[in-house]
């Protein structure tokens, strides 16, 4: 890949946060990044957007008082150039499976950048048991995640990915527990909310599919986004974003009844 690759890099966890640093860090290698991101933690804002947000020129690049999809729009039409390639993360918490897509920042912010055209890469890793919520770790800490963001980014555009696709979300395992290996997933389809109430005036609502990867009793089948990071792959999920719509007998002859 030319060196003259433009690159608008985003986040969730905010524009300090050191998994964006350490991505910012391995795409420098291979082409021109422009950081664009949130001023703050925006985890799982999914796709909100604003219509009026403050911008504040840093030394990391731009930091935004909204949310990733406003950042992605923000730098694509306003604060750069408009880029080859758009890239959210490193997030610190892995974002698996097909019920979290439309909750991540992270990966919403790849998807606003696929209305656009653009081809985007959402990155995530799987935190350690009890690190649930943290943001603690240090930049080696997504070096992984780091190093096969850089790969895709410089391979992933010349070998036509992205005629097939529209983003990537990729996910890499535990620090120290890596296999070497990238693996091409699904988004696992498990789901295990509930909710509880506590009182007349409070819900409690819980995601107990976390609850399952802490104590490992995830029985995610082969081929999974999941189960391949779990085992200490990186998984990468092709995945496409505009909502697809199909004719539906049944729903011809409501329409018709009327």
């Amino acid at each position: 890949m030319s060196e003259s690759l433009d690159i608008l890099l985003t986040n969730d966890d905010g524009i300090d946060n050191p998994g964006l640093l350490a991505v910012r860090d391995a795409l420098t290698d291979i082409g021109d990044v422009t950081v664009v991101a949130p001023a703050s933690d925006q985890s799982a804002t999914g796709r909100a957007m604003s219509t009026d947000v403050h911008v504040e020129e840093r030394d990391n690049g731009y930091a935004v008082q909204g949310t990733p999809a406003d950042c992605v729009v923000a730098g694509m039409e306003a604060l750069g150039p408009t880029p080859d390639l758009v890239v959210a993360g490193c997030n610190a918490g892995a974002n698996l499976g097909m019920y979290v897509l439309g909750r991540s920042g992270t990966v919403s912010a790849a998807v606003e950048a696929a209305f656009f055209g653009v081809p985007a890469i959402a990155v995530s890793r799987l935190l350690e048991p009890g690190q649930l919520g943290s943001r603690d770790l240090t930049t080696d800490g997504y070096q992984t995640a780091a190093n096969a963001t850089k790969y895709l980014a410089e391979n992933a555009l010349d070998a036509g990915v992205f005629d097939h696709a529209d983003y990537l979300n990729v996910n890499a395992p535990i620090t120290g527990e890596e296999s070497g290996d990238m693996h091409i997933t699904r988004p696992s389809d498990a789901y295990d909310m509930t909710a509880r109430r506590q009182d007349a005036t409070h819900v409690t609502i819980h995601d107990r599919m976390w609850d399952r990867v802490e104590n490992g009793t995830v029985d995610d089948p082969e081929g999974t986004d999941r189960r391949a990071v779990l085992d200490g792959h990186v998984s990468v999920s092709p995945l496409t974003a505009p909502h697809s719509t199909h004719q539906h007998d049944a729903l011809d002859a409501l329409a018709q009844t009327y």
